[in-house]
């Protein structure tokens, strides 16, 4: 028998795939597929490892697991993400649209979020919520490593965000938490914590969420719901209760979307397949999407994209108020905020003149995006944000920098956000320097330069410098320093 599968699983899920258990059996021997997405902030153009395109989505590749693309100073770079292939298909089949307001409602660790931001283009907004504050706090820290300009972090129950953006989204995102039968081939974790009872617990679960999904969701909007697992309760069946308690949704055939005419021509769609027949009407079992281990390289996975009737609202949102916005991290005291906003646009003002090749900013402002202060940090906020007043946000939009003693100090975040070509100095390193970099030391530079250099490898940023005499000291964060690297 492959791995210790409980006995309960092996029961339910045979009648599940009839003349193809074997095969779905065998797949636990064999060794999973490992995959990492493209990241198109950062300019890295190629990446040094043996890529294979992953067919369901753009930019997803896999990679061999014994290249270690985790221990790059790409990877720290922000150039890719690692994600598990399956995972891809999800975001692919919601196909955000630049301009849009998205919203990933259980996005940690953020493979989701960092997807749907590569697809808005900067533009727009993203919302990405997690509840677990921890985990909401390593999924703001992805959203600033891909340099992310455009989003807001919270983390919230899903009922604070449906009371908070009623009607606002034009796409969402519920990759629900459920029982993860999909992940048991990776993660032993997941074999020892199923049981039928949390089967039942997760749809119950889910069922919740969705609900308040559909009161964030604009009218002519689209919902993709997505899990890491094969029971029907929480797959076909679930779309089955939702479609029977929201008829004003419409279930769309994944084959009519773009993912389905990207994999259309590929020898038996690329293994995507529908859903399970038999476990709900075959109009919601031949329209949804199933991924099984042993039928394509990735994880178990299910989606099921959703559209609400009716006309969206207009792309461009202006006139938004922001006086009400709270910056809460809960690992930060409060701060008050400031009341010298002119001094400190003034020290920004200077700042960008002294280091950026043209200005990021300006103030006031123009759409879509304005500045606000929160104590001494300053923040590039998408117009589209409405007031988040007494919400948990970890992360309000752009963060760019520390008014320190008529100065201004740039954060980790804007230099995320930035290539070579929107500063005036920048220093491109060889690869030892680069890890030099990310393990916090001084590396060398020419004499002639002074001030802020982004320091960068390989086309693509890995944080601030700042030169003096031939030495650059280095601002990278020392929480994100890598200790212990001698070649990463």
């Amino acid at each position: 028998m492959p791995k210790n599968l409980p006995p309960e699983f092996l029961q339910e899920r045979r009648p599940l795939l009839g003349t193809e258990w074997e095969a779905f059996l065998q797949s636990y021997d064999t060794p999973r597929a490992y995959g990492l997405r493209r990241n198109p902030f950062q300019g890295c153009e190629t990446l040094p490892f043996s890529l294979e395109p992953v067919p369901w989505t753009s930019d997803g590749y896999y990679f061999d697991p014994e290249e270690h693309p985790g221990r790059h100073p790409l990877h720290e770079a922000g150039a890719y993400y690692i994600q598990e292939p399956s995972a891809m298909s999800v975001v692919s089949l919601l196909d955000p649209q630049p301009g849009e307001l998205g919203c990933d409602l259980c996005a940690a660790p953020g493979g989701k979020s960092t997807h749907i931001a590569s697809l808005l283009q900067g533009q727009g907004l993203l919302v990405s919520n997690e509840v677990f504050p921890n985990r909401a706090r390593i999924l703001s820290q992805n959203i600033e490593r891909m340099g992310i300009p455009n989003a807001l972090v919270c983390s919230e129950s899903t009922e604070s965000m449906a009371a908070h953006f009623p009607l606002f989204f034009h796409r969402i995102v519920v990759d629900a938490p459920c029982s993860g039968e999909g992940m048991f081939r990776k993660d032993d974790t997941a074999i020892r914590e199923w049981s039928l009872d949390n089967v039942t617990l997760c749809a119950d679960r889910q069922k919740i969420i969705l609900n308040h999904a559909d009161q964030m969701l604009q009218p002519g909007g689209v919902l993709v719901y997505s899990t890491c697992t094969f029971a029907p309760e929480e797959d076909e069946k679930m779309i089955q209760w939702f479609l029977e308690t929201h008829p004003d949704y419409t279930l769309t055939d994944w084959h009519d979307t773009s993912l389905g005419k990207r994999v259309a021509k590929l020898p038996g769609h690329a293994g995507l397949c529908d859903g399970a027949a038999g476990e709900a009407p075959e109009e919601i079992t031949a329209k949804v999407l199933r991924l099984w281990p042993h039928k394509l390289r990735g994880e178990g996975h299910f989606a099921a994209r959703l559209q609400k009737n009716g006309t969206p609202l207009p792309l461009s949102v202006s006139g938004t108020d922001f006086s009400d916005i709270k910056n809460r991290d809960p690992k930060k005291k409060k701060k008050k905020r400031s009341n010298d906003k002119a001094a400190d646009l003034t020290d920004f003002g200077e700042f960008q003149k002294q280091t950026l090749s043209s200005p990021l900013c300006k103030s006031p402002a123009p759409e879509p995006y304005r500045l606000e202060t929160f104590g001494d940090e300053l923040y590039r906020i998408p117009a589209a944000a409405p007031s988040l007043a007494g919400l948990k946000v970890l992360r309000s939009g752009l963060h760019l920098g520390t008014h320190k003693k008529n100065r201004f100090e740039p954060a980790h975040a804007l230099a995320k956000a930035l290539n070579p070509d929107q500063v005036l100095q920048s220093l491109s390193c060889s690869y030892e320097d680069a890890c030099r970099y990310l393990r916090g030391e001084t590396i060398s530079c020419d004499n002639n330069r002074k001030g802020w250099v982004l320091v960068c490898y390989s086309g693509c940023s890995l944080g601030w410098g700042k030169a003096q005499n031939g030495i650059i000291k280095n601002h990278y964060p020392k929480g994100l320093r890598i200790q212990g690297w001698n070649d990463l």
